[in-house]
């Protein structure tokens, strides 16, 4: 039994593990996502707090993608025709234009969160009996 051999039958145990492990780590963010924008809307949350969770999800996605690419490396890896060389070169230029877009998308709505000032606690208002902000700013006199 060759090398070549030994190899190409463990990569046909990896590869479709490798392949599953990209689709349970996307199906894993979709629905953890999905989960977390349920429980956020149920609560009245704004949209503006559902950007950490498409964050999230596109994070899952990368990672996913990233198992994804590997698997098609994994499965070119042993005495590679020309036809799959150029199968896995255009697969892997469309896996890592998505990525890298996926990914510039993250990076640049993580920035636009972190420079967000943060909302301002609401003020409570005053006791009964006693002066509302509208009240303190208002001349003494007859109204």
């Amino acid at each position: 039994m060759s090398a070549e051999s030994v190899l190409e039958d463990a990569l046909r145990v990896i590869v479709p593990v490798v392949e599953a492990c990209g689709a349970a780590v996307i199906a894993f963010g979709a629905v953890f996502s999905f989960a977390r924008l349920v429980v956020r809307r149920a609560r009245g949350a704004g949209p503006e707090s559902f950007v950490s969770v498409r964050l999230d999800l596109g994070t899952y996605l990368a990672l996913g993608l990233e198992f994804q690419l590997a698997s098609d490396v994994l499965r070119t890896a042993v005495s590679p025709t020309f036809e799959q060389i150029g199968q896995l070169a255009a697969i892997a230029a469309i896996r890592t234009a998505l990525n890298y877009f996926l990914s510039r998308e993250i990076a640049a709505e993580r920035t636009q969160v972190a420079a967000r000032p943060a909302s301002p606690a609401p003020v409570p208002d005053a006791p009964h009996g006693g002066a509302k902000d509208d009240d303190a700013k208002r001349p003494p006199g007859p109204t």
